[in-house]
């Protein structure tokens, strides 16, 4: 994904010390200043002018929800398979309090922070932890000068006292901290020239932070596709591309009088009341590709969701991608086949990407073992890489 962006060069303030405000995303372990910066930064537009740290870790933790709990991407280490980022592991823990009030549904933001507010007693411990160091890590900057660190991370209680009692003049710092008795109940306060700066610029400074985090969340991931799209998703109208795919398949019932079926139950389907299911789910696997995609009804594809299916239906997956295939490069002399092939030809934007699946799989002259034997082969390592992901598993 290249290097880090620097936005000291796109952002400019005469007031202001943008070369701090530049490395405040540096020297990152677990990822906790990208979600607790953004997290900030979603809270600046709002009136309020001063945060409870219980007020960011809650809403990095509706940040950080479709990143863990859809995408099933890891935040930092883990242990024995257990998340050791003290906000995965909050996640984790809150996810399997709700997850069957959810029934597979992604929650709404203020239907999350309800469920925030009533298990707060299991996450009252990972919350804490969050407090410890991420407030001051993240101004840290404003007390170094660059490339000499002047805080010892043995140093951290002193440093912590230090910033607490640091009488902030001149919006060195672009924020301040509030004591209070509680640590989730201390406050961020933003310097006013700092929040002026920040509003003013809040696309450009968003865009830094999920560029960065999504950068960190790659390595902690490798092999997992389209890292970028999962940390900033598009809206769900602008990323589904499913309308020539849809057509190709539509066409055949024209083409050979033989309506569509579903491969996980055998029953047909009715021509214009269909779904085109993801085998392996779009969340993990980030497009739209003709050689993952099956015609579902709407019911079932709602209960399939974001799981994979059995790897038993892979078989009769493969099998009816063949018959697609036959269709399009068989008898391609007749008029109906030929319109076929010029509807396969308008899915190459969206749909046929892959250069393995455009170079090796839909090519003409394949045989039925020759098809079965490459499709089965790509197939099995994406579906394995997102089982190791952990997606559930869907038996229908």
């Amino acid at each position: 994904m290249g290097d880090k962006k620097d936005i000291s060069t796109t952002l400019y303030s005469n007031k202001l010390d943008i070369k701090k405000f530049e490395r405040l995303l540096r020297n990152n372990d677990q990822g906790y200043k990208f979600f607790w910066f953004e997290a900030i930064m979603r809270l600046i537009p709002s009136k309020v002018e001063e945060f409870t740290f219980e007020d960011v870790i809650n809403e990095m933790i509706w940040e950080a929800w479709k990143t863990v709990t859809h995408y099933h991407l890891r935040l930092g280490h883990t242990v024995n398979g257990n998340a050791e980022n003290f906000l995965e592991h909050a996640i984790r823990i809150l996810y399997e309090c709700v997850k069957d009030d959810l029934n597979n549904k992604a929650p709404s933001r203020e239907q999350l922070m309800r469920f925030v507010q009533k298990y707060d007693d299991k996450l009252q411990v990972d919350k804490q932890h969050l407090t410890d160091y991420v407030p001051y890590r993240l101004i840290k900057p404003f007390v170094e000068k660059e490339g000499k660190e002047y805080i010892d991370r043995k140093c951290y209680k002193r440093f912590i006292s230090y910033l607490n009692g640091f009488s902030k003049m001149n919006n060195k710092f672009f924020y301040d901290i509030i004591d209070a008795e509680l640590d989730l109940q201390k406050k961020i306060r933003i310097n006013v020239e700092w929040r002026e700066f920040m509003i003013q610029n809040h696309a450009v400074i968003m865009g830094w932070i999920q560029y960065n985090k999504a950068q960190f969340i790659q390595d902690r991931n490798p092999g997992v596709p389209g890292v970028m799209y999962k940390v900033s998703p598009e809206d769900e109208d602008d990323k589904r591309r499913l309308g020539n795919a849809r057509t190709l398949w539509k066409m055949t019932v024209e083409l050979t009088g033989k309506s569509l079926y579903e491969i996980y139950t055998g029953n047909t389907l009715e021509i214009d009341k269909f779904d085109l299911d993801h085998f392996v789910p779009r969340s993990y696997i980030s497009n739209d590709e003709l050689w993952n995609l099956t015609p579902m009804s709407k019911n079932l594809n709602s209960s399939k969701n974001n799981r994979l299916p059995a790897k038993g239906f892979m078989k009769e997956f493969i099998r009816y991608q063949y018959y697609l295939y036959t269709l399009i490069f068989n008898n391609i002399d007749s008029l109906q086949a030929k319109s076929l092939m010029n509807q396969f030809e308008k899915c190459e934007r969206h749909n046929l990407n892959a250069i393995w699946a455009s170079e090796k799989l839909y090519i003409a002259g394949n045989s039925q073992t020759q098809f079965s034997n490459i499709l089965e082969e790509n197939l099995d390592m994406v579906y394995e890489s997102a089982k190791l992901q952990e997606y559930d598993i869907w038996e229908m």
